[in-house]
C-alpha cells in the first residue's frame, strides 16, 4: 500500500485527506456587500473586429454607439491590444513565443531612434510624466508625451494625445519626428474599435491614455501543441454552422447608417446570442473527440488568455476604486470576462445592454 506523504502545514491545518474530494467553501462575491465605498462599475463591451467590414462602413457610422458610451461617462477605458511591456517581453522570449511578437506588435525601433528611450525607459518616463501632468498642458507637452507613448509601443494612448492637439499643433517636435509623424497621421488605415471607439471616446471625455490590456503569452499553449492543433481547429470550425452566425453576417453586409451600427452592438452585446456563439466554438471544443484532445488544449489557451487578459483589467482600475471602466474587447470575450470579473470583491457588472438603448 502506497502511503500519501503530505507537509506538517497541510497535517497541521487538517488538509492532508483527500483534498480532490473537497469543495471550496469561499466565495469572493459573498463580500460585495462589505467593501468601503462605492462599487467599481465595469461595463465589458463586446464588439465585432471592425477591420473585418467592407468599405461602405464608415467610422462616423458608430456616433450613436459613442453617444450611449459616453452616457455612461467611463473613468478608466481598456481595450484589446497589447502592452508595450508585453510586446517587449515577447520580442525577447521570441523562442517562448515564436512568431507572436510579428503577429501582433509593432516594432518600436523608430520610436527608439527619435527620441533615445527603450521600451522599459519610455514607460518609467511616462509614469513620471503623468504624475505631474498639468491641468492645462501645452501643444508641446502633448506632443512629447505622444511621443513617450511611441516609444513605450503604445499607440493608441499616442493618438489620444495627437487628437487632443488642434490639427496646426500636430507636427514634427518634441520628439516626434517625420517617421513618428508619419505613424501617428493613419493614413489609409483600416476601421479598428481600439481607436474608433476607444481613442475617440477617451480624447471626447478628457483622458490621458487608454489601458492596453489584451494577452497573447498564452500562445505558448498553441506551440507546445504542436501544428496539428491548427488542423484539428480548421476541421471543427468547418463544420460550424448556426442561425446566429448566419444573421450576425447578414446584419454586417447591410450596414448603412449609425442605427444599423447600433443595432449590431446590441446583438453582440446579446446574451442569448453570445451563448450561441460560446457553445458552437468552445462548447463543441470540449467535446470534441481527437486522440490528443485538442479542442480540450484550444480551451485551455482561450480560457489562459481571458483570465490574464482579465488580469490587466484588474490592475487598470486597482488604484481608482469606485471608478467607472469601460472594456472594450472582442464579443466572444464577453462571456468570460463577465464571469471573471463578477468573481471579484468589490465590481459591479454594468448591463451593456442597458447602455445600448
Amino acid at each position: 500500500m502506497k502511503t500519501k506523504i503530505c507537509g506538517l502545514a497541510l497535517v497541521v491545518m487538517g488538509l492532508c485527506g483527500n483534498a480532490w474530494a473537497q469543495s471550496a467553501d469561499f466565495d469572493p462575491r459573498a463580500w460585495k456587500k462589505e467593501i468601503a465605498g462605492t462599487p467599481t462599475q465595469v461595463l465589458v463591451l463586446g464588439s465585432p473586429h471592425l477591420s473585418g467590414f467592407g468599405e461602405n462602413f464608415k467610422s462616423a457610422m458608430l456616433s450613436s454607439v459613442l453617444d450611449r458610451l459616453a452616457n455612461f461617462n467611463p473613468d478608466i477605458i481598456t481595450i484589446e491590444a497589447l502592452s508595450g511591456e508585453q510586446c517587449d517581453t515577447l520580442k525577447r522570449y521570441a523562442a517562448t513565443y515564436p512568431e507572436v511578437f510579428s503577429g501582433y506588435c509593432w516594432d518600436s525601433i523608430a520610436a527608439e531612434k527619435a527620441t533615445g528611450l527603450t521600451v522599459p525607459m519610455a514607460l518609467a518616463e511616462i509614469k513620471t510624466t503623468l504624475q505631474a501632468w498639468p491641468s492645462a498642458p501645452t501643444a508641446a507637452q502633448r506632443r512629447h508625451l505622444a511621443a513617450l507613448f511611441l516609444a513605450a509601443n503604445d499607440r493608441f494612448s499616442a493618438q489620444v494625445q495627437w487628437q487632443k492637439l488642434n490639427p496646426n499643433e500636430r507636427t514634427s517636435a518634441d520628439g516626434i519626428d517625420a517617421a513618428l509623424l508619419k505613424v501617428l497621421q493613419r493614413e489609409n488605415a483600416k476601421p479598428n474599435e481600439n481607436f474608433d471607439i476607444g481613442v475617440k471616446l477617451a480624447v471626447r471625455l478628457g483622458h490621458e491614455r487608454v489601458f492596453a490590456t489584451d494577452d497573447h503569452s498564452a500562445d505558448s499553449i498553441q506551440d507546445l501543441a504542436g501544428p496539428q492543433l491548427g488542423e484539428a481547429l480548421q476541421k471543427m470550425w468547418a463544420a460550424i454552422n448556426f442561425p446566429e452566425a448566419t444573421e450576425a453576417q447578414k446584419r454586417v453586409k447591410e450596414l448603412s447608417n449609425d442605427i444599423d451600427v447600433l443595432a449590431l452592438y446590441r446583438f453582440h452585446n446579446n446574451y442569448k446570442n453570445l451563448h450561441a456563439f460560446i457553445q458552437a466554438d468552445f462548447g463543441d471544443a470540449l467535446k470534441s473527440p481527437s486522440p490528443a484532445l485538442f479542442g480540450r488544449q484550444y480551451v485551455a489557451w482561450w480560457e489562459t488568455r481571458n483570465l490574464r487578459m482579465v488580469a490587466n483589467i484588474r490592475s487598470a482600475f486597482a488604484n481608482k476604486p469606485g471608478a467607472r471602466v469601460l472594456t472594450i474587447v472582442g464579443a466572444s470575450h464577453k462571456p468570460y470576462f463577465d464571469a471573471y470579473l463578477d468573481m471579484m470583491h468589490e465590481v459591479r457588472l454594468v448591463d451593456a445592454q442597458h447602455i445600448l438603448k
